[in-house]
Order: C-alpha cells, then sequence, then structure tokens
C-alpha cells in the first residue's frame, strides 16, 4: 500500500509540470493570469499562440529551434561516436597507460560542467572561438560519463573470439570495428547518444558565457532571456511574453520526447540481449 502510494505520488511529482505546461500554453492572455493553473481555457488559444511564437521578433524562436537542433546533433551525435570508439579501445585493447586514462575518466566524470565553463570561456577567448557555434559543440563532445559507460558495456558486449575470427580473416581494426563491434555496441551507443542529447539540448549555462549575439542562442538562453524580459516589464511587458515562454517550453521538450520514443527501441534489444544467458 505504502509503494503504491509512493509510485503515485513520484507518478504526480513529474507529470503535473508537464500538464500544466500543456493546459497553459493552449490559454490566452487572459486566462493565463485570471484562471487556475490546472484549469482547461474558456477559448482554444495554441494555434494564435504558436502564430505569435513564430513571428515574434522576426521569428527570432524559429532561429533558436535550429541553433539547438545543429547543437544537439552535432554535439551529440559526435560525443557518441567518440565514446564509442574510445569506450571499445579502452576495453579491447591493451597498450602502455591505460590504466591512467581509465583512472583520468573516471576523475574526469566527478568534475561538473559548470566548474568548467569559465575557463572554457578563458580558452576559447585566447582561440577566438567566442560567439561562435564551435564554442557550444566542442565542449559538448567531451563525455567522459560516456566514454566509461561504453567501455564497460564493450568489454562484455562484443566477444574477444569475435575480434579474433575478424583478424584471421583479413579485417583491419577499422573495418572490425564499423562492421562488427559498432552493431553490437549500438544498445549502448544509442544510450550514451540520449543521454548527450539531453545534456546538450538543455545546455543553459555554457551558451550564455560564450554566446553573446541573440541570433546564436540556443532555445534555453532565448526563452530565458524572455523570461527575465516578462519578470523585468510591466502587466504591458508580461503578458504578451509569457505566453509566449510557456508555449515556447512545450514545443522545446517535444523533441527530446519524440527521439526517446524513437530510439527506445534499442535499449529494449539491449536489455533482451542481456538478459540471454550466454
Amino acid at each position: 500500500m505504502l509503494l503504491t502510494i509512493a509510485y503515485w505520488t513520484l507518478l504526480a511529482y513529474f507529470l503535473l509540470p508537464l500538464a500544466w505546461l500543456v493546459i497553459n500554453s493552449t490559454k490566452s492572455n487572459g486566462d493565463l493570469f485570471t484562471t487556475f493553473g490546472l484549469a482547461l481555457p474558456s477559448d482554444l488559444h495554441l494555434w494564435q499562440n504558436l502564430q505569435d511564437l513564430v513571428t515574434y521578433q522576426d521569428g527570432i524562436f524559429v532561429r533558436w529551434f535550429a541553433n539547438t537542433v545543429l547543437y544537439a546533433v552535432v554535439g551529440a551525435g559526435g560525443a557518441a561516436v567518440i565514446a564509442a570508439i574510445g569506450g571499445y579501445a579502452l576495453a579491447k585493447y591493451a597498450f602502455a597507460g591505460k590504466r591512467a586514462v581509465i583512472v583520468t575518466v573516471l576523475g574526469a566524470t566527478a568534475v561538473p560542467g559548470t566548474a568548467l565553463a569559465v575557463p572554457t570561456y578563458m580558452l576559447f577567448s585566447q582561440w577566438g572561438l567566442i560567439n561562435t557555434e564551435a564554442a557550444v559543440i566542442i565542449p559538448s563532445l567531451v563525455s567522459p560519463f560516456g566514454l566509461f559507460l561504453m567501455m564497460i558495456y564493450a568489454a562484455d558486449a562484443v566477444p574477444d573470439s569475435l575480434l579474433e575470427a575478424a583478424r584471421i580473416d583479413g579485417a583491419g581494426e577499422f573495418r572490425t570495428f564499423w562492421s562488427i563491434s559498432f552493431r553490437l555496441l549500438a544498445p549502448g551507443f544509442v544510450t550514451v547518444l540520449l543521454f548527450q542529447l539531453v545534456q546538450t539540448w538543455n545546455n543553459y549555462f555554457l551558451p550564455l558565457i560564450v554566446l553573446n549575439q541573440q541570433d546564436k542562442f540556443p532555445l534555453t538562453v532565448g526563452l530565458s532571456q524572455w523570461n527575465r524580459l516578462a519578470n523585468a516589464g510591466g502587466v504591458n511587458v508580461a503578458e504578451p511574453l509569457y505566453p509566449l515562454v510557456i508555449t515556447g517550453s512545450l514545443i522545446a521538450i517535444l523533441p527530446l520526447c519524440v527521439a526517446f520514443v524513437f530510439l527506445q527501441r534499442y535499449w529494449q534489444s539491449g536489455i533482451a540481449a542481456g538478459g540471454i544467458k550466454q
């Protein structure tokens, strides 16, 4: 009984904010400020909110969305590929300094990204990368946790006998990895990809300090800027902006939901494969 209550409490904790966001994105300015947060609107206003969202400030939201897609796809995709290659190498190859590399990776997982933001800014400032897309993408390519996760996964997912058979057949190391090992690493790769996708999509602090042009902002920084303007202004400023911030926040989370829905089958296949006794 207590476990059931705890389960429903946690479920409500996670779903109520989402329900609030969906409901309030359909409200007009008047309903937003005069009705209860979880009350349904008197008149569905979602389409008008969407139109206002993509036309406000000459459609800057569309540019923020495109920037976020660029940062997330290149950053998360690159990080997942690098983690897969590096984790496979650490798991299947013996080389001098391997233990030191593993210890360094483990230590790096304990360092929060915010602690590296200011040093990263100083370094990129010397390189002339401030206010460029590269300043956001390059740090996203580094994922110590993803590298460690892929190392652990590759150690069991790729049999040594299979690698030896491929080498006997004359396959090179890169061909063995891309043609054989990478397919076996697909569930782990997708896991790292999703973790990095969420992290990069929701990245806020680093873009905030390395970008100063509005047209290069991701959604997190752009919507936060609108929210600050709404909070700093009076009713005349807040009323047009709050519906845009709420509707924009709803649009911002949809790609992540879609990514999880389409990629979950790889997780399921990995769990099923791990449940088979070898």
